[in-house]
Order: structure tokens, then C-alpha cells, then sequence
């Protein structure tokens, strides 16, 4: 695997990524060079990869690590990578108003998230609601980021804006230690690593996305393809997804509750997605759409936030966003989706 270093968002502007080179992908061998940020969202492709599904279609995905999608788009626009999963960014929308060959080909995290604004623990009886955080630290993992979205409505319902506070962006394992040394007083983090936050002592939850956010369901992730390339591969693209959204629905049944729920812990620790097995079964999973469905109002909002920011230009539409071909193929392919446990009273990945 390789690691990817951190690119400046100003980059995603630069002429020099309208370079394609799709050419040299059409190649005999079936390679797929994905991007995922390390994150318990990355299971399905974990999934798929280490019980072979993917390998069934002769199909070789090389995973690389990113610290976020927002930072990452012109190596998809590139075909550096072919497949990127992420937080869908503001950068997303600047590369499509740029004729960038990129669509969102299905959802990767979508309601419930579970993210959580975790403050600084020694603040606690201090800062007790949102407005509280006035002038204060706040993480988040890029100003072009999906969190910066979510922390920017949360302030919403206090009557707040990010300009009322100081905004720093931080990598998500970084946030625990800059919470520590006091040069955070709060976070948005995702899972796994709020939950470490508080379980270490180091913050406390004061506030959901999924209770302030609007609208909802979100999506908030989500797989994005190269399109010259996946014109160019279209059956090794099909039959990519079929093996993802096979593992996507074995993800769902683990989700609530199946008899598969150990193997996919197993799976989660292997490749590093959390510490413990105790910590996959003590903290809730996040949702996903078990068919890959995108939740387009959620998307459309997050593209208007950023437009009232002035981080993006132009309004794209809806079918310039996502596409539903491949989720669509792959869905015919598998046959109608699972029951779930019928117990099960969780919300999403149904």
C-alpha cells in the first residue's frame, strides 16, 4: 500500500489537472488504484478485497491512504487514482464547474454518522452549548472538508458562524493530542477516533451531526470514479461494484446485528480501522445506504453551503454529481438486497 502525502487544495485548481492520461489504465492487466481515508467508513472495501470478491472479477484494487478526499481530487482527476473514497468536498464541486472527469459512483457514509463535536475535557461545566465555543479552537480536518459543513450548520442553531470562531484544521488522529496539549478547546471528529477521544479522557461529547444537521438523511461519503477511465473499463467498473455492494450488504446485516458481525469486526482490526474488538462493539457504526443510494438533498446542501462560503463558484446539478449505473448493474446482478435482523431498531444501512 502506498501512503499518499497531503495536497494543498489550491491544487485542485490547477490547469495541469485536466491532464487525463487514461490511456495508459486501458491495460490488459484488471489494476484498480483506489484512495480511502482510514476510517472505519473503508470496511466495505476491506471487505471486498480480503474475502476475495474483487479477486473473483480478476480484479487487483492497491489501496492508498489519504487524510481527506478534499485534498486528494486531482490525482482522481488525473486517473493517479481511479477510485477515491471521502467526505464529499467543496474541491468536488470546483472540479466538476472545471469539466473535471469525476461523478460520484455510490454513497460510502450516510445516516446515522455519528459525528460528534468532542470538547476539550477540562472545559466541561465551562462550555456547556454551542455558543459557548465563541472565540474558541475548533478542529476540523480541511475548510474545504464535509466536517466543516457539519460544524458550520451546527453553529447555525446557535445563532453562530465559523467566523465566530477560530477554525483549525488538523488530520483526525491529530485532534486527541491537540485536545491534550490545549491547542484545541474542541474537535469534530469522526469514528473512530472521537470515540478513542473520549474513552482516553481527553474531551466529551457536547454535540451530534446527526441531531443539529439539516437536511437529513445525509450523505456525508461517498466512492468517486474517474469517468474517462471508467468509460474506458466500463465492465472492469461493473463488475467492480458488484464486488463492493456484495460487501456492502454483508456490511448492512453486520450493521444490525448478524450472525456475520464477528467476521466483520476481525476484518475492521486487520487493516487498522479501530484498536479493540471491545471498541467496535461498544460504539455504534456508522449508516450507509445498502443499495448505494445517494441522498441527493443532503449533497445539494452541502454544494450551497460552500457557494454561501464563496469556496465554490458554480452551481452543478444534480446529474452532474452522481450517477447511478453502476449501483444500478451491480443491484441486478445481486438479486434483492437481505432481510435484516428483524430486532434490529437502528436507523440506515437497510
Amino acid at each position: 500500500m502506498r501512503i499518499l502525502k497531503a495536497l494543498k487544495l489550491g491544487s485542485i485548481l490547477l490547469p495541469c489537472a485536466l491532464a487525463i492520461g487514461v490511456g495508459s489504465q486501458a491495460q490488459a492487466q484488471k489494476k484498480i488504484s483506489l484512495g480511502t481515508v482510514q476510517s472505519f467508513g473503508a470496511i466495505v472495501t476491506y471487505v471486498a478485497k480480503d474475502k476475495g470478491y474483487f479477486k473473483e472479477f480478476g480484479i487487483d484494487v492497491d489501496i492508498s491512504f489519504m487524510n481527506s478526499a478534499a485534498n486528494v481530487v486531482a490525482l482522481l482527476a488525473k486517473n493517479d487514482l481511479s477510485i477515491i473514497e471521502g467526505g464529499i468536498s467543496a474541491g468536488f464541486y470546483n472540479g466538476l464547474e472545471q469539466g473535471l472527469p469525476m461523478i460520484i459512483a455510490t454513497d460510502r457514509v450516510s445516516s446515522p454518522i455519528h459525528h460528534y463535536l468532542v470538547v476539550r475535557a477540562d472545559l466541561k461545566g465551562k462550555v456547556t452549548k454551542l455558543s459557548d465555543l465563541r472565540g474558541m479552537n475548533v478542529g476540523s480536518n480541511s475548510i474545504a472538508a464535509v466536517t466543516t459543513y457539519e460544524l458550520g450548520k451546527m453553529l447555525y442553531t446557535a445563532g453562530m458562524t465559523l467566523k465566530d470562531i477560530e477554525l483549525k484544521t488538523l488530520a483526525f488522529p491529530q485532534m486527541g493530542a491537540a485536545l491534550k496539549n490545549g491547542a484545541l478547546d474542541a474537535a469534530l471528529n469522526i469514528p473512530p477516533f472521537g470515540a478513542q477521544m473520549v474513552d482516553q479522557g481527553l474531551g466529551f461529547e457536547m454535540a451530534g451531526v446527526d441531531e443539529l444537521v439539516r437536511p437529513t438523511p445525509m450523505t456525508i461519503a461517498a466512492a468517486f470514479i474517474n469517468t474517462e477511465w471508467a468509460k474506458a473499463n466500463k465492465q472492469m467498473v461493473y463488475d467492480f461494484f458488484v464486488a463492493y455492494m456484495r460487501a456492502t450488504r454483508e456490511y448492512c446485516t453486520a450493521y444490525h446485528g448478524g450472525a456475520n458481525r464477528k467476521e466483520m469486526i476481525e476484518i475492521a482490526l486487520k487493516n487498522g480501522l479501530d484498536r479493540t474488538a471491545e471498541a467496535l462493539e461498544k460504539n455504534p457504526w456508522t449508516g450507509r445506504s445498502m443499495d448505494g443510494t445517494v441522498h441527493m438533498d443532503s449533497v445539494m446542501d452541502q454544494q450551497k453551503y460552500y457557494l454561501e462560503l464563496g469556496i465554490v463558484k458554480k452551481e452543478q446539478p444534480a446529474e452532474k454529481i452522481f450517477t447511478r449505473e453502476y449501483i444500478d448493474y451491480a443491484n441486478a446482478k445481486l438479486g434483492p438486497p437481505p432481510a435484516v435482523n428483524p430486532a434490529s431498531k437502528l436507523q440506515g444501512c437497510r
